[in-house]
């Protein structure tokens, strides 16, 4: 008889597990991935881009305008156009001077080039530089 009662008491209360320490490391590596996590913004399109053996990193903040191999001007995923280029950055702009960055395909003729970068520069960029592969 006594046996039994002995077990039944540390059934009772040997079955809690303490999730404090669980919970503290979860909130760790929560507040870590949010500090260390990069947003960095992207064209939305897929570009071959030119290798050039002076490339150079440029700034994380800074406005980003892909020239696909068919021609279109995009940004944010969606196609602006060269004239949408000017209105673009200008409004991009407007609180904060930033650098222009075009992406613009291998295959990409110059004259459409120079287009976007002109109006880049019209619309008050700061500097206007084309991404090329290292």
């Amino acid at each position: 008889m006594s046996i039994k009662r002995r077990f039944s008491d540390v059934d009772e209360g040997g079955d809690e597990i303490n999730m404090s320490p669980l919970i503290d490391m979860v909130f760790i590596l929560l507040i870590f991935f949010i500090v260390t996590t990069v947003f960095v913004e992207e064209t939305g399109v897929e570009v071959n881009k030119p290798q050039a053996s002076s490339a150079q990193d440029l700034e994380k903040n800074s406005i980003l305008i892909a020239i696909t191999a068919n021609g279109k001007v995009v940004y944010g995923g969606r196609e602006i156009g060269p004239t949408g280029v000017r209105s673009t950055v200008k409004r991009l702009s407007q609180k904060d001077k930033m650098p222009v960055i075009i992406q613009a395909d291998k295959t990409v003729t110059t004259e459409l080039l120079i287009r976007v970068i002109d109006e880049a520069k019209l619309a008050g960029a700061v500097s206007v530089n084309v991404s090329t592969d290292s």
